[in-house]
Formats: structure tokens, C-alpha cells, sequence
């Protein structure tokens, strides 16, 4: 990483008001020279005088020319935008504003435990440095570097970021020493800049199907006629019809004008919820496991890059106290709205019940595609979804919970409880099936293509009673 592709998100030390102080060595050199000098006078002794001389001498000249100003110290990202597994390239400068050359400096920064910092370069130089301990980056050792008057030193960060969220790079601080290591700086800190980490989109596909499509332009066929591209059949001539809709075969067995009629292209409003009122398994980032959080966001992400990439609407909600949403676009400027959004989801829970505040009436449209991505670990969320199926919303639930969830195998009781633990759970399920709700399991692409043609069919079948 060069100086030029730095990135703005950077940060500064504070200014600092504190000057160079002397080191234990400058108090052992003045106690001694001192000592020498006072016994050698009253004993008489020239050669204690002599000894020292050197210590004198040598102090003298280390003080010669004393540093003023404090060093600086910066800490920066590289641009663009950081993909779960994709590499970090950090960078931390220190600075010598003073003409007093620094004899050496002390780097240390701290990094959030998702941002694995495996090389570190100095001026250009690779630092060999050992495997680092569980949990632990070699960014958070010291780093000793020599920093000439006037001159700045990089320290090159790079690694890997190994989950999504916002996480902090930093803060970074150094501390010099000058004159022979007899005077050393205040320590100097600066503040830490946050990375933010995009969640990796497994390859997502669905089937054309929808339920309903209410837009006036898309790649959907609806059950309206229209100006598209899906035929519906042949009719009489109208006033308004194009010429080039002629179907000139059947107006000539006819000896009447008749048009090739079709439906009309329509985009779709595909409304993704997050439940967030519980976590369960344990995150091990990316190429590990996967917690309730890690595959409810990654699939979000999923979701909104195939239904944005064929022009539909995608707005996000949060189901949790907080009731974080997102209003509905299209484009690729509201993918990166989705994926800045997905950063800031975490477990929240609440006694309170939620459904009013958060999808009460004419929050939701009654033609979008509600898919709820949930691990039906709350009863809340279960008597969620029957209530968006009675209310007549098109409703898909995709089940987050990890497969290889197991329970702690130091209690007795533990493996009981979580086999009546599932058999609860599975009754919940099989319930919510009897109430109309499809539910699937996430596995990536083609998770939804079944249920989707199921509740396409659904929507457009005749409906009881109707004539």
C-alpha cells in the first residue's frame, strides 16, 4: 500500500502537552558520575576523577542536542471495499517532526480479534515474526523501528478479515527514545478507525416464480395484460392497439382485425426480515462454523443480490426491539445500502411483544414477498409468522439454526432436554406448515426454488367461493 492509496479512513493522535523526560539510564549516568567525582575529592583520588570523566563526557555529548517536538503517529486502511476472507492491508505511520534523529520507537497496536494481522512490514522490510498465538495478532507486539529527523516510517498491516461487522483497527501508539536512550517521549495514542466487513454472498439462485408482481416495469410476468413479452392469447381489434401487434393470419381467417395480446413485465417487492431475538452457535468466521447471526446475515446478503440483480424492490427488517428498517429500492446502489445496513445487525432480545411495533397494519405491502429469515428459537417468532399467513401476506421462513447445534456434554440433563428441545421444536414447524407457512432450511443456492413455485401457485390459484 502506497501513500497515495490511503485511504480516508485514517486517524490522528491528540495533540500532546507533555515534553521528553530523562530515563532510569540519564539517572543512573548523573548518580554515578556524581558519586565518582564527590569520593574522588574527598578521598584525595585522581583516578576516581578520571573514571568519571567518560561518564561525564559521554552524557554530555548524548545531551548535546535534545529533541523538542513529540513524535507523530497515523493509522490508516487501504480503499475499497473488505469482503469476509479478503485481505487487510493496514498502515500505521510514525513521524519524527523534530531534527533530532530518533534512536528507536515503539510501535504497538491493538486489533479486533476478527482481523487477523499475520505480516508486518517495516520500511519496506518483511519482519520475521512467529506464528501468533491463539486469539492473538502480531499487530498487537511491539514493533522497534529507528525513525530519522524529519522522516516518517510505515509499518505495513496485512492479514485477513475473517468475519463481517464493523471492527476496530487500532488504537495505535508509539513512544520514542532520543540522545543515546537518555531521554524518551511521552507515549503518544491515536484513536482507532473502524473497518467495516462486507458478509460473503454464497451463490444465490431462485426461480422466476413470485406470487404477486405490482411494479410497472420488470422482469416478472404478471396476470395483467400488458405491454411484455409472455403471449396471452389473440383478440379483437381495440382502439389503442398497435399496429405491429396484428396477427395478420388470424385477421385474414377472420376478415377481422385481430392482436396478439400479452402480459405485462412487472417488478416484484421482495421484503426480507431478520429475526435478531436470538443467537445460538458459535461463530468461527469465515470458512467456519457458522452461528444463527453469521447465516442469517450472509443469507440476507444473498437474497437482495439476486432479487436487485433482476430489478426487483428489497427492503430490510429487523425483528427486535430496536425495529431497524430499511425502505424498498432497486439498484446496485441499494446493494450497498443492504450490506452497510447487515453491519449494525446484532441479538437483541426483548420480554415485550413485538408485532405491532414493528409489522403492524400498512408496514408491509400486501404483493410483497415477505422472506423471514428466522431460527425459531423464540415462541414470539413462530406466532409472528402464523400472523403474517393470516393476515394474508405472501410468506416464506427460512430456518438459520445450525444443523451440528449440539448441547454441553458436561450435565447430565443437557442432551435430554435438547432432544425434548427439538421435538418441541419440530412440532412448531410442522404447525406453521398447517397454517400455510413454508418452511426451508437455507442451503445456499436453489433453498427457495421449491417453496416459491408452491406459493406462485398458491396466489394464482381461484380462491373459494369465487365465480
Amino acid at each position: 500500500m502506497t501513500p497515495s492509496t490511503a485511504s480516508p479512513s485514517q486517524a490522528e493522535q491528540p495533540e500532546q502537552t507533555g515534553g521528553w523526560v530523562p530515563t532510569r539510564a540519564l539517572g543512573r549516568a548523573v548518580l554515578l558520575t556524581g558519586l565518582l567525582l564527590i569520593a574522588g575529592v574527598l578521598l584525595g583520588r585522581v583516578d576516581l576523577v578520571v573514571l568519571a570523566a567518560p561518564f561525564a563526557i559521554g552524557t554530555a555529548y548524548a545531551l548535546r542536542r535534545r529533541p523538542a517536538a513529540v513524535p507523530q503517529v497515523r493509522i490508516a486502511t487501504a480503499e475499497g471495499n473488505l469482503v469476509e476472507g479478503g485481505e487487510l492491508a493496514g498502515r500505521i505511520t510514525v513521524g519524527n517532526p523534530d531534527s533530532v534523529d530518533y534512536d528507536l520507537a515503539v510501535v504497538r497496536s491493538r486489533t479486533s480479534p476478527w482481523l487477523r494481522v499475520d505480516r508486518v512490514t517495516i520500511a519496506g522490510v518483511a519482519v520475521a515474526a512467529a506464528a501468533p498465538e491463539a486469539g492473538r495478532s502480531i499487530a498487537d507486539r511491539p514493533l522497534v523501528t529507528a525513525v530519522p529527523a524529519g522522516e516518517v516510517v510505515d509499518v505495513d498491516l496485512s492479514g485477513t478479515a475473517r468475519r463481517w461487522g464493523r471492527h476496530s483497527l487500532g488504537p495505535a501508539g508509539t513512544q520514542a527514545s532520543a540522545a543515546l536512550g537518555l531521554l524518551v517521549s511521552p507515549p503518544v495514542v491515536t484513536e482507532a478507525i473502524q473497518v467495516s466487513t462486507y458478509p460473503v454472498t454464497d451463490p444465490f439462485d431462485a426461480v422466476e416464480a413470485m406470487p404477486r408482481a405490482a411494479g410497472l416495469v420488470g422482469a416478472h410476468h404478471s396476470r395483467r395484460p400488458g405491454e411484455g413479452g409472455e403471449l396471452a392469447g389473440v383478440r379483437v381489434f381495440a382502439p389503442g392497439d398497435r399496429l405491429r401487434r396484428i396477427d395478420w393470419r388470424v385477421s385474414l381467417r377472420a376478415r377481422q382485425l385481430h392482436v396478439a395480446a400479452t402480459l405485462s413485465d412487472r417488478d416484484a417487492e421482495v421484503v426480507v426480515l431478520l429475526d435478531v431475538l436470538a443467537e445460538a452457535g458459535r461463530s468461527g468466521g469465515v470458512g467456519g462454523t457458522a452461528s444463527v447471526l453469521d447465516t442469517t446475515v450472509r443469507a440476507a446478503a444473498a437474497i437482495a443480490e439476486h432479487y436487485l440483480h433482476r430489478g426487483d424492490r428489497v427492503s430490510m427488517v429487523e425483528y427486535g426491539p430496536a425495529g431497524r428498517r430499511l425502505r424498498p429500492a432497486t439498484g446496485r446502489r441499494q446493494f450497498l445500502t443492504v450490506l452497510e445496513w447487515l453491519l449494525d445487525v446484532h441479538p437483541q432480545s426483548s420480554p415485550h411483544e413485538l408485532y405491532d411495533s414493528v409489522l403492524g397494519s400498512q408496514m408491509l405491502s400486501s404483493d410483497a414477498l415477505v422472506v423471514v429469515l428466522t431460527p425459531l428459537l423464540d415462541e414470539r417468532s413462530a406466532q409472528m409468522l402464523a400472523r403474517l399467513a393470516w393476515s394474508g401476506r405472501f410468506v416464506v421462513a427460512v430456518d438459520t439454526l445450525p444443523i451440528d447445534l449440539t448441547p454441553p456434554r458436561d450435565r447430565g440433563w443437557a442432551e435430554a432436554a435438547h432432544r425434548l428441545w427439538r421435538l418441541d421444536r419440530d412440532t412448531m414447524v410442522r404447525q406453521l406448515r398447517e397454517h400455510g407457512v413454508p418452511v426451508v432450511r437455507w442451503a445456499g443456492a436453489g433453498s427457495l426454488d421449491e417453496v416459491l413455485r408452491d406459493v406462485a401457485r398458491l396466489a394464482t390459484a381461484p380462491r373459494a367461493g369465487a365465480r
